[in-house]
């Protein structure tokens, strides 16, 4: 492989065409300004990252149902959002020369016990996190009725970011979010035509894209984030991220990004307990590799890439793109700099809290710090503590919830 692939550009089956094999990952930022809109923060950071190389930026998640909400700062899409402040967003995250996809999103029963609207799921099966458990809501599940009105809102989210102004959507169906919850047979015990088979559980997701490809053009991008694996005893395994995949080929998917894990098993941070996703960087790189050979749809692997060697040892094995997530939230140049030929890495300090939900939530309070302060036009503190970084963001999230509260009573 040329050294310089890692700058080749990636033409995808819409026709977009991605500057280069580097995209931000999404991270979900939590913040949202009044009436859980974007605003000037949110402008700044992403003019930031628009500024530092990647050939795609994808949002943190933007949620499709203004009650159900993986936190009180998330930013809503709806029928309902005025669509300026997400025209400016997309114009912000424009400035340089990236593609700029919005990732779509619904939390079903991760959703924290405090917050007001609506918890569901395919089962009333409550998320198992240990001690952090009690903290979650106890989900009821969905109705045939409630099934179609969530479909019909990813499409409409997608339609709207399409008329915003974005390149495309990203459809998260990985993390133990609504989706993910559909696929997996630990989440999904239902006996209609949404559970059982495996063809069964993916129908939702399957319906979803199938809704957004018909609602959009034909050059704007769609994605799907999925699961390689939820590294859970008897769930959702790489055989059936291969079947997935194989069933969204036929619908006009651009790329799949693979990642793993959820609440109950965060691979995502690294902290699940299986040997596959111990290595610090490209976690979930040997599960990817059971599935490039056989994807008909470009994958992209995101898990703690910070280095040049490992993206480009990423990209030999077969994988179509490179997220990168942690990294850019410390170094949002990083992209540039390895462009201009130089050396440059990411070193975070590990999260040493024994409890592997605790750890999680504290490590993506460390990156969301980061995040604020690009915001804001400041450096990065990437050796701050990450038990400080989580007290901040409870400080901040009881804030955000009077504010939410105030908004869903009033809307």
């Amino acid at each position: 492989m040329p050294e310089s692939f890692l700058f080749a550009p990636l033409v995808l089956a819409s026709g977009t065409e991605i500057p280069n094999r580097i995209a931000k990952a999404a991270m979900e930022e939590n913040m949202a300004g009044p009436g859980q809109l974007p605003d000037e923060r949110l402008f700044a950071l992403y003019r930031r990252w628009s500024s530092g190389g990647a050939g795609l930026l994808i949002t943190g998640n933007v949620m499709v149902h203004a009650e159900a909400m993986t936190g009180p700062a998330g930013v809503v899409l709806d029928d309902r959002s005025p669509l300026e402040p997400f025209r400016e967003w997309a114009r912000a995250a424009h400035a340089g020369a990236a593609r700029v996809w919005m990732q779509i999103n619904h939390p079903g029963r991760q959703v924290k016990a405090a917050m007001p609207g609506v918890a569901w799921a395919p089962s009333a099966i409550r998320v198992d996190a240990g001690k952090a458990s009690r903290m979650l809501a106890e989900p009821s599940a969905m109705t045939e009725s409630q099934i179609a009105e969530t479909i019909d809102r990813f499409v409409v989210t997608a339609r709207r970011a399409e008329e915003a102004g974005f390149d495309g959507v990203e459809i998260h169906a990985a993390h133990g979010y609504l989706l993910s919850q559909f696929l997996s047979p630990l989440a999904n015990r239902r006996e209609d035509r949404w559970g059982g088979s495996l063809e069964n559980r993916a129908r939702a997701l399957i319906e979803v894209v199938r809704g957004v490809r018909a609602a959009v053009r034909p050059e704007f991008a769609v994605a799907v984030k999925l699961n390689s694996a939820d590294f859970q005893r008897g769930g959702f395994d790489a055989e059936d991220a291969r079947r997935v995949i194989a069933l969204l080929a036929p619908l006009g998917v651009d790329l799949v990004e693979l990642s793993g894990g959820s609440y109950e098993s965060p691979a995502m941070s690294g902290r699940s307990a299986d040997s596959r996703t111990l290595a610090r960087e490209a976690y979930f790189l040997d599960l990817a590799g059971e599935l490039v050979g056989t994807s008909p749809i470009p994958l992209m692997l995101t898990g703690g890439i910070v280095r040049r060697p490992v993206a480009e040892r990423v990209l030999a094995s077969g994988v179509a793109l490179v997220g990168m997530g942690s990294a850019l939230a410390v170094d949002p140049d990083l992209p540039e700099e390895w462009r201009a030929g130089i050396d440059a890495s990411v070193e975070l300090a590990p999260v040493r809290i024994a409890d592997k939900a605790i750890a999680s939530a504290a490590g993506m309070s460390r990156v969301r710090f980061q995040l604020r302060r690009l915001g804001r036009g400041a450096r990065t503190r990437p050796g701050v503590n990450p038990k400080l970084t989580l007290g901040l963001d409870q400080l901040r999230e009881r804030r955000a919830l009077r504010n939410y509260r105030n908004w869903i009573a009033n809307r």
